[in-house]
């Protein structure tokens, strides 16, 4: 079973996303989502500053099988980027939860937060998909 740290919120489409308790939050993808994608080559990131809605597609990441669009799971400003993964995106492989984060995002509504998967139910879904 992958790592799934308890401390973060889940989506169906394995993305996480961490709350930094000033109305940002970092987002990324799982453990589950880079084992099943392989090497990761290439990220490609959106530009600070853009307005997403939930659902929206933010950007795409390659790996040695596929490419794979990434979906926000909430709405928001992009006010930060990972530029490291410009030239190291094998970090979304190495360190998922830490030096592989994606963007971060201010949150257009809070409480959105609280909607999303939790660690359990997140465990539930990659098993069922596992299973």
């Amino acid at each position: 079973m992958s790592h799934i740290p308890t401390n973060l919120r889940y989506t169906d489409s394995h993305e996480w996303v961490l709350d930094n308790s000033d109305g940002t939050v970092t987002i990324g993808i799982t453990d589950h989502a880079q084992e099943s994608l392989g090497d990761v080559v290439f990220v490609e990131l959106p530009d600070t500053g853009r307005q997403l809605d939930a659902g929206e597609e933010f950007g795409v990441i390659e790996s040695v099988k596929a490419a794979s669009d990434l979906y926000l799971p909430l709405s928001g400003e992009v006010v930060a980027v990972n530029e490291s993964l410009e030239d190291s995106p094998e970090a979304v492989n190495e360190h998922p939860y830490e030096d592989g984060w994606i963007i971060k995002l201010k949150l257009a509504e809070p409480d959105a937060l609280k909607a999303l998967l939790d660690a359990t139910a997140y465990d539930a879904l990659v098993s069922a998909e596992e299973g």
